[in-house]
């Protein structure tokens, strides 16, 4: 009879991990990057009911902690489902009333398109410090900037890495941010003494990736930006490109400001946008069907639940304004639920624990600390798929790891920040990488290398550790650590 134990080794806790690496290079390698978030929720699932397999034969806690390491990861998951769906809901309803549209097209005429780059992730920095929310930013103004990038002739990989880098660097830093408040909490630390030991390694990351982006733009050939004439004229032609269609972002700005919370403030935006068609654009509205109050009703429902498209005339500019609605996020909530499973099977049957404590076992040294935090972060990225989750678990490793080692607390709550908050978006199946692949409409692997402040971000902090400034109250070894997660 084969014999059960209570934690699995750490032979048997790797092979999921393993099985998901290995299919997702699979998939890579015959199909590309790009079909990767297609098949992820299916490798996902296979790998769960692996790791499922695997404790049910080799550990006997798997009855009783199933239910519990699943709904562990839910509740951390489950909130962004609503999220996801406003998101799609804005998306289309503020395309179809002209706001993106007004803001591509003032976008075209008074912005340098040599200084786009730069600007885009300027501007994407200061809303996301101002709103908190890097979800936010991206679904509202990193749209209008995405098709206006596009139209200047730039990459999708630099516009999505531009966006995304300033998106990330404003939640990051900003003291509205959720993740934020979650790391200083999570390892006892001020939340404005987070923020400023933050800073030390996140403003660093920004001014490189600003200065990148500002030389890429003005080496770049933008050989398209000449269609920018041609897309104006379309816009024109097929919107109403009124001043006052901006009513609608101001009123979702509004909503920001008095923090009404971020799933009210993208129905309350999603629903002025819904309106805003039959106010700004009524030839669209009746373009979709709408007439009578029934036929307005059924138009209305159809916009916010399935795709429509738009002819403008112009083949560059149709893609562009093109909406998916609630049918457009339905793949991107598969796989944030596929993830929740992985993530919590992998909680529920020991093996994350296992692994992590196999991790900081070796340690020897308190400065490698820093190192192996980071590797960590990026490991619970890809094992949990949701940054709140890899958080909470991260710090609830180290704190007294570092605390032992006498390094400073705000120390931990920054590097889980540096691997985890903004390195979420990198990975495929994480709910940040799939929701702002989606959102944006470019694979997280092709934007992957042009995001460089969520690239920069764990490097700055390896620098740090490296150097040792400000990383240590008394350098000495590290005891064997015995912490571990459940």
């Amino acid at each position: 009879m084969m014999k059960r134990s209570v934690q699995p080794s750490l032979a048997i806790s790797v092979i999921p991990v393993a099985a998901l690496l290995a299919a997702l290079v699979a998939v890579i390698a015959k199909a590309g990057a790009d079909s990767v978030q297609a098949y992820s929720y299916y490798i996902l699932c296979g790998a769960a009911s692996v790791a499922l397999l695997l404790g049910v034969l080799f550990t006997t806690r798997v009855r009783r902690c199933l239910v519990p390491g699943v709904m562990k990861s839910a509740r951390q998951i489950f909130p962004a489902i609503p999220i996801l769906i406003f998101i799609g809901t804005l998306s289309a309803t503020w395309m179809l009333s002209g706001v993106v549209p007004v803001l591509i097209s003032y976008g075209l005429r008074f912005l340098d398109p040599s200084i786009f780059l730069f600007l885009a992730c300027l501007t994407c920095a200061v809303i996301s410090v101002v709103t908190g929310s890097s979800w936010t930013t991206i679904a509202t103004i990193g749209v209008a900037l995405m098709g206006v990038g596009s139209v200047m002739g730039y990459h999708p990989g630099w516009i999505a890495g531009a966006i995304i880098s300033g998106a990330y660097f404003g939640d990051k830093v900003s003291p509205l941010s959720d993740t934020t408040v979650l790391a200083a909490s999570t390892c006892g630390v001020p939340l404005f003494t987070h923020i400023r030991f933050l800073m030390l390694t996140s403003m660093p990351a920004m001014i490189l990736s600003l200065a990148v982006y500002l030389v890429v733009g003005y080496c770049s050939d933008l050989s398209s930006a000449g269609h920018s004439g041609e897309i104006t004229a379309a816009l024109e032609r097929t919107f109403n490109l009124s001043p006052w269609v901006l009513l609608i972002p101001l009123l979702t700005l509004l909503m920001i400001a008095t923090r009404r919370g971020t799933t009210l403030t993208l129905a309350v935006g999603s629903l002025a946008g819904l309106v805003g068609i039959w106010i700004f654009q009524p030839d669209i509205a009746a373009s979709l069907g709408a007439g009578d109050a029934l036929a307005s009703a059924a138009t209305a429902v159809r916009v916010l639940c399935s795709s429509t498209a738009l002819s403008t005339g112009s083949e560059l500019l149709d893609p562009l304004v093109s909406t998916g609605g609630i049918e457009g996020m339905l793949p991107t909530i598969y796989l944030v639920v596929s993830a929740m499973l992985f993530g919590g099977v992998m909680i529920a049957t020991g093996m994350l624990g296992s692994i992590t404590r196999a991790i900081t076992s070796r340690l020897s040294r308190a400065r490698s600390l820093v190192g192996v935090t980071v590797g960590s972060g990026l490991f619970l990225n890809s094992c949990t798929g949701d940054q709140y989750l890899s958080i909470i678990i991260g710090g609830n490793i180290y704190k007294n790891t570092y605390r032992r080692c006498g390094m400073k607390p705000q120390l931990l709550s920054r590097t889980l920040e540096d691997s985890i908050s903004v390195t979420s978006v990198l990975i495929p199946w994480n709910s940040c990488g799939v929701t702002q692949s989606t959102v944006l409409g470019v694979a997280t692997l092709v934007y992957f290398p042009f995001c460089l402040f969520n690239i920069l971000s764990p490097v700055m902090t390896m620098v740090m550790a490296w150097t040792g400034w400000r990383l240590l109250a008394a350098p000495r070894v590290l005891p064997a650590a015995h912490d571990n997660v459940q």
